[in-house]
């Protein structure tokens, strides 16, 4: 079993790899990207200058050469597709921070090294002077040499181990001219080390957007999840004792209805009815907690926070109750039909303990295998349903980064909802294994 884990967990790395790349192949290609919405942008603003009238805005062939290589520069689309992909990962560096540094004049040192000095700053870029006869002949280190910027030297120092240290800080080359050099910083920083980028939309790190929301749709989806298999498991059960019974027909009937009424129709119907409209009036309208949550007891906050969860719980489970409790009942009315069952009736033992210590094991398998869906289904939020209860989650964000090609955001959701389907499915199978020890991973 060990090894089976381990070896899932060493074949999530490719898959890992191979759905993010796809999306990230995908989103690159989709019209209606931030480039071009931000090209759209910048010649809405000239026509309302009067800068630009009468051209049309469905290419960007009238902006500057200079503006297309910025906003490329701005989204990252200035270089290869698979490296821009390595970046986003962190396995490659990107540039941090950007600075430009004017050159009036150099100093050349009689014989090591020579420098460059502006009246801000003291660069220090050591090129190789080689004297040869009388000649002094200098060797440039080209694109990409190492600066740092200095505080503590006002001129060249001895020994250039001096600023070896923290090779992260130091600078390099982008462009040369005579009059400027133009350094750049770099970094490895991505997926890898945690770092999701920041929001088009909000300006924000993703991480942070996506972890001030997080909480809350997982709160909502791990109780419905707990829940419905609480609730759904028995109830199957019942139903299969009680097969063609009244009971049977009526919670069938009952199930469906709420099968087929979406879940976020649902959620305005239970409004209406229990916040505050034409009947009852005690539960709250929407949201997390209370606005007056920080001003309650201990015991005041678990209430409310009841109050708050009842009908989104039941609006994100709805739909889950009729797979998992038919499905359960078929399990259990499958399994009643097996030679081991007209066994255990031939050697005495009554229903009750049939149903419970040998059926119900062996009819808990079908639904072991659906948790890992389930799982990511629940903790994935719904924007219909976070909308109605006006609850500012996971499914929200989603939405709008979506509907506004908000792609970094989008790119942390495919990568989170990827790790817990992933883990999910991985969780399936030790349960699958738990309930039956006819199973055997290798």
């Amino acid at each position: 079993m060990q090894k089976y884990i381990l070896k899932r967990i060493f074949l999530m790395i490719p898959t890992f790899f191979g759905s993010t790349f796809l999306v990230y192949v995908i989103l690159s290609f989709v019209p209606g990207g931030p480039f071009q919405k931000a090209i759209m942008q910048i010649k809405y603003s000239q026509m309302n200058l009067g800068k630009d009238a009468g051209v049309s805005q469905n290419n960007s062939q009238n902006l500057s050469p200079e503006i297309i290589d910025q906003l490329k520069k701005q989204y990252g689309l200035d270089k290869p597709l698979l490296q821009r992909y390595l970046i986003w990962l962190g396995f490659m560096k990107r540039a941090e921070k950007e600075k430009e540094v004017s050159a009036p004049y150099t100093f050349r040192e009689d014989w090591d090294y020579v420098y460059t000095e502006s009246a801000i700053y003291t660069i220090q870029r050591w090129i190789k002077v080689v004297k040869t006869g009388n000649n002094y002949e200098v060797y440039e280190s080209g694109m990409g040499t190492d600066f740092k910027f200095s505080d503590e030297f006002d001129e060249l120092p001895d020994f250039p181990e001096i600023i070896d240290w923290e090779k992260s800080q130091h600078w390099k080359v982008k462009s040369q001219t005579d009059e400027k050099i133009k350094l750049v910083k770099e970094k490895r920083s991505g997926i890898l080390t945690l770092d999701f980028g920041n929001s088009y939309v909000y300006d924000e790190p993703v991480l942070k957007l996506i972890k001030d929301r997080i909480h809350i749709s997982g709160y909502f989806g791990i109780i419905g999840f707990i829940l419905t298999y609480i609730i759904c498991i028995p109830l199957g059960i019942l139903k299969a004792i009680k097969h063609g019974s009244k009971f049977d027909v009526f919670s069938s009937i009952l199930i469906f209805m709420g099968y087929s009424i979406p879940g976020y129709v649902l959620g305005s119907v239970l409004l209406v009815l229990f916040g505050g409209g034409s009947f009852f009036d005690f539960l709250p309208l929407g949201g997390f907690v209370s606005d007056d949550w920080d001003k309650l007891s201990f015991i005041g906050k678990i209430k409310d926070l009841i109050l708050h969860t009842i009908l989104p719980v039941i609006s994100y489970s709805i739909g889950s109750f009729a797979t998992l409790t038919i499905l359960m009942k078929n399990s259990i009315i499958e399994n009643l039909s097996q030679d081991y069952v007209r066994t255990a009736h031939a050697k005495g033992l009554n229903k009750k303990r049939i149903i419970l210590v040998h059926v119900l094991r062996n009819s808990l398998i079908p639904l072991a295998t659906d948790i890992g869906g389930l799982i990511g289904i629940f903790l994935a939020g719904s924007y219909f349903i976070e909308k109605v209860f006006n609850i500012d989650g996971i499914g929200m964000l989603s939405f709008v980064s979506i509907m506004s090609a908000d792609y970094p955001v989008v790119m942390g959701f495919l990568v989170i909802n990827t790790i817990i389907l992933l883990l999910g499915n991985l969780i399936s199978d030790i349960v699958y294994a738990l309930i039956d020890p006819r199973i055997r991973f290798k």
